[in-house]
């Protein structure tokens, strides 16, 4: 009776102290630019910029689950169709699991060469930023084409939107 008592005395103290932990920075999963290897020092832009980069060279390497860790739950993609005053014809992908399957049915089947953001133009706003590019997906070429939105989540930079095909026919 004594040892099933210590025993059980035992298995509480381990569960309560299991359950009063705290979640620290280095428990939570790695995303977004904290996924990169980047100095946590280096300034946002930084971050920013090796996080679209990263995107890029995923597309061209068909690398999803890289991707995904990317992108921030909530995250969404527009395409504005060219037609950006006129949102009604827009497509989009709301969450992370239809922005998985636009990479696998739509992206990854035209096996891009290159995927590089260029001319970016970012706008920081406390833990938000705006960014403006220009991609460059195979032949294709959108001057100022896209626009990414990025969050900062628990010290990580995360994509939380893109639209693109913002230029006007």
């Amino acid at each position: 009776m004594l040892t099933y008592r210590l025993t059980l005395i035992l298995a509480l103290s381990l569960l309560l102290a299991g359950c009063s932990s705290v979640i620290t920075p280095q428990a939570l999963p790695r995303t977004g630019s904290c996924t990169l290897g980047i100095d946590p020092t280096a300034p946002a832009t930084t971050h920013i910029e090796a996080v679209l980069k990263a995107e890029g060279d995923f597309v061209v390497k068909q690398k999803i689950d890289d991707l995904m860790a990317l992108w921030s739950e909530g995250a969404y993609v527009v395409n504005a169709k060219n037609t950006p005053n006129d949102p009604t014809d827009d497509q989009s992908w709301l969450d992370k699991d239809a922005i998985r399957h636009r990479y696998v049915r739509t992206v990854f089947p035209g096996a891009p060469s290159k995927a590089d953001p260029a001319d970016l133009q970012i706008v920081i706003e406390g833990d938000h930023a705006t960014i403006t590019a220009t991609t460059q997906i195979g032949n294709e070429v959108s001057p100022a084409g896209d626009r990414w939105t990025l969050g900062l989540h628990n010290g990580c930079w995360e994509i939380e939107s893109l639209t693109y095909n913002l230029e006007a026919r």
